[in-house]
């Protein structure tokens, strides 16, 4: 795993050594995700330069050293990520070429788009990657992003200079690009708590989708291609004869998982797992430890509030399985210390606080291995979210859209304070968390003016972002596709297809990367392995969720391995308490940020509904934490990039 950066200037007006000075600034911004070394590469004639951070994980030689430059002299690739199958590519590369000068995946990598073109080489890949490729010869400058996402790529045009980078903050390193908030991606931002593909939160900066590759040449065009597209696969095996046994589908999915596991445990450095304790995390630590020779590496922390602390099932699960198991207990003062690091992690503002815990995590497991596991990607390919019941319950298909819509709006109309308070009548053990909040998402479902609008009802933070930020416009997404519906005529595979191209790749896979590159930690993710998610994608709807239950045919798999009793609880997330923290060490800390007279003067949000929530939250009536963590991260984000 590394980071990469470099710099296409169109105008070719600089020698090589200005443009490996400017590189190297920008590579200087990433050495966290590249401990281990540093390259670079320039080619005056071109106007190019290429910088790499390695962090050392297949071929620790200088063999596997970067920028790598191809036997025939031709190609020059920065890469970050990892190829589990460099091995069989390898054996189809044409005999009597010339020989390998190391084992690394990159070199592989390189040696395949040499002989097949960057998409036949692409294609034939199982991994996680982020990659800009230099043709000496026809003097283009590609850039390609994995499957899903998981890795990232940013580019961004300055003049006649575009420039590129893992993270944002190597472009805004570059003193040719000059950093301007995008309104709109703000309002998009606020109502997702993540800023949305293919934008960020800067004007004329954009995030690489997954699944691309983006051709750029002298003349400053910009072609982009897909090699590989999920909405394609999704739509083509719901329109075929899908999967409904459950017997084969277990045995199938348990073999292809394996296999995943399998596939990403190659490393030539320590390598451990994450371990929470839940269904997706066991059942990779469970085929680990199926495919190991030894006690895997298992990593867990716990908190000592209940509600949030999983590291009692994780131990449980550790100990069943025989793995090698390390937690730690984090006090509240620990996972607060964190919070002021977040805007430097993700360089634009990101509001999942589960990115706290998440980096905690990382840091503990690299003080052990180099590499982990992670089991993210469950919820998206088997239908894990709780959202996707209530969504599809509370559309109420049989009742008029104008009765549902008045039922709605009554729902509305009662304050959440109330809906608590009246849940206060039922026994302990039968109340819900938060019920008024989980009410007025139900309202707001109610209200939804179609299937479409379900999924912004159910996770939108913010109902009317565009009125906290004059001047914005709304941003279009996944859902707002009117052939959506056509494609993906089920109503769960639609939002599931929804959460695997916008919430995956642009709030959990980012969270991973973020939290885990911030220590030089390597994560893994087996479940994302798009021969899995291939097959995800062939089962009918009804063996994701069954009987009410989530995520029904992963859970098969796993009690294969792991005693249902030990797995089978409330999902938790993985959250710590902000609504808590917020009315009390951290009240002075928001109340700063959040000040009216401050909003007023920096001019961007509009104080009124801020200010509104804040008084609500503080009083008790609602938990509106997340609204205001959005918010929060916002401006704590603005300190530190935009003074």
């Amino acid at each position: 795993m590394c980071g990469i950066a470099g710099l296409f200037d169109l105008s070719r007006g600089q020698p090589a050594g200005a443009l490996d000075r400017a590189v190297r600034g920008m590579i200087d911004a990433l050495t966290h995700r590249g401990p281990d070394g540093a390259g670079t590469f320039a080619d005056e004639a071109g106007g190019i330069a290429l910088g790499h951070r390695r962090l050392a994980v297949i071929d620790l030689s200088d063999t596997g050293a970067q920028p790598m430059t191809s036997a025939d002299g031709r190609f020059v690739i920065s890469f970050n990520g990892e190829i589990y199958n460099f091995a069989e590519i390898a054996r189809a590369l044409p005999e009597g070429g010339a020989p390998l000068r190391g084992h690394s995946d990159t070199e592989i990598l390189l040696e395949a788009c040499a002989r097949f073109g960057i998409e036949g080489a692409l294609g034939r890949t199982v991994g996680m990657f982020a990659l800009a490729l230099w043709d000496k010869r026809e003097r283009v400058l590609t850039l390609a992003r994995d499957r899903l996402g998981i890795k990232p790529l940013y580019w961004a045009r300055a003049g006649r200079m575009i420039l590129f980078a893992s993270e944002i903050k190597a472009i805004v390193a570059h003193p040719a690009f000059q950093p301007e908030i995008d309104r709109d991606a703000l309002a998009a931002y606020l109502r997702s708590g993540y800023v949305p593909a293919p934008r960020s939160i800067y004007r004329n900066l954009f995030k690489l989708q997954p699944g691309t590759v983006l051709r750029l040449t002298l003349d400053g065009r910009a072609e982009e291609s897909r090699f590989w597209d999920l909405r394609r696969i999704a739509g083509e095996s719901l329109r075929g004869p899908l999967i409904t046994d459950p017997v084969a589908a277990t045995e199938e999915l348990e073999d292809r998982l394996t296999v995943a596991v399998r596939d990403r445990l190659v490393s030539d450095v320590p390598l451990g797992a994450f371990l929470s304790g839940g269904i997706d995390s066991s059942t990779v630590v469970a085929l680990m430890q199926k495919c190991a020779t030894g006690p895997v590496k298992t990593f867990t922390i716990g908190f000592n509030e209940g509600d949030y602390d999983e590291a009692t099932q994780a131990r449980a699960v550790a100990a069943h399985l025989g793995t090698e198991h390390t937690e730690m207990t984090v006090t509240a003062e620990d996972a607060r210390a964190v919070i002021p690091l977040l805007p430097m992690h993700h360089d634009e503002p990101f509001a999942d606080a589960s990115a706290i815990p998440t980096y905690l995590l990382s840091k503990l497991t690299r003080e052990h291995v180099t590499v982990a596991l992670s089991g993210d990607g469950g919820d998206e390919l088997f239908a894990g979210y709780d959202r996707y019941r209530v969504a599809g319950t509370a559309r109420l298909p049989f009742v008029p859209a104008a009765l549902r819509r008045l039922i709605g709006h009554g729902m509305g109309a009662v304050p959440p304070a109330s809906w608590d308070l009246a849940a206060r009548l039922l026994p302990e053990s039968k109340r819900p968390p938060a019920p008024g909040d989980k009410l007025a998402k139900l309202a707001r479902v109610f209200r939804a003016q179609g299937d479409d609008d379900v999924y912004r009802a159910v996770t939108a933070l913010w109902d009317d972002p565009q009125a906290l930020v004059p001047g914005a416009h709304p941003v279009a997404d996944a859902g707002d596709d009117p052939g959506l519906g056509a494609e993906l005529p089920h109503f769960m595979s639609r939002l599931q297809f929804i959460d695997s191209v916008t919430y995956l790749p642009d709030d959990i896979l980012t969270k991973v990367d973020r939290a885990s590159m911030a220590v030089a930690l390597e994560a893994r993710v087996p479940i994302l392995d798009h021969r899995v998610v291939e097959f995800s994608w062939r089962l009918a709807p009804a063996l994701k969720r069954r009987g009410g239950v989530s995520k029904w045919l992963l859970r098969q798999v796993l009690y294969r391995h792991v005693p249902r009793a030990l797995v089978e609880r409330p999902k938790m997330g993985f959250g710590v308490p902000i609504g808590t923290w917020l009315r009390g060490p951290l009240r002075d800390w928001a109340e700063t940020l959040l000040a009216p007279e401050r909003l007023a003067r920096e001019g961007i949000l509009n104080a009124a509904p801020i200010t509104q929530r804040w008084h609500e939250h503080l009083s008790g009536r609602r938990n509106c934490s997340y609204q205001l963590w959005t918010v929060l991260m916002f401006q704590a984000w603005r300190e530190r990039w935009m003074p």
